[in-house]
């Protein structure tokens, strides 16, 4: 609704004009400082992008590491109790073996040498182990150059046949 009062319309169009010139100068005295400005507010912009879309593939990282967490929370729970049982059943064993007579001098004595001698065994057992698996490692390795070469002469005998 406008004023038919003069007074009133000379107000509001000084008005206008004061707030057209003040937007003006303002407009004119930050152009050339928010021109430089604007290459860095790009830059920052892409910036924020690209910090949003790390921050969200990191908390869909971190949703996954609270799932994992929380199984295995959950299977530590669940095999705490067997774990104690184990305990129990090794501290039994203990106890058991601390109760075992004692034997005389002459039996420990032989039966230390039996140990000794069983090791030895095991020791010449294993060295003749593996000394097997590189004998059968040599071997796997000559069949399969038997092989190429065999696939060589009948891809040679098959490019001559085709030739000749």
């Amino acid at each position: 609704m406008t004023s038919t009062n003069p007074l009133a319309m000379l107000r509001a169009r000084l008005g206008d004009r004061l707030a057209r010139l003040v937007d003006f100068r303002v407009g004119e005295l930050t152009r050339g400082r928010l021109d430089s400005h604007e290459e860095r507010i790009t830059e920052q912009e892409h910036c924020t992008v690209d910090h949003r879309r790390r921050l969200d593939e990191l908390e869909a990282g971190l949703d996954r590491v609270r799932g994992d967490l929380l199984w295995t929370t959950g299977e530590v729970q669940r095999l705490v109790p067997h774990v104690a049982a184990q305990e129990a059943q090794l501290e039994d064993l203990r106890e058991r073996i601390a109760l075992t007579p004692s034997s005389d001098d002459k039996q420990a004595v032989e039966a230390r040498t039996l140990i000794e001698e069983i090791q030895r065994q095991h020791a010449q057992i294993r060295v003749r182990l593996a000394g097997i698996a590189r004998y059968e490692d040599r071997l796997r390795v000559l069949e399969e150059r038997t092989a190429e070469k065999a696939a060589e002469e009948a891809a040679e005998k098959a490019a001559e046949k085709a030739n000749g």
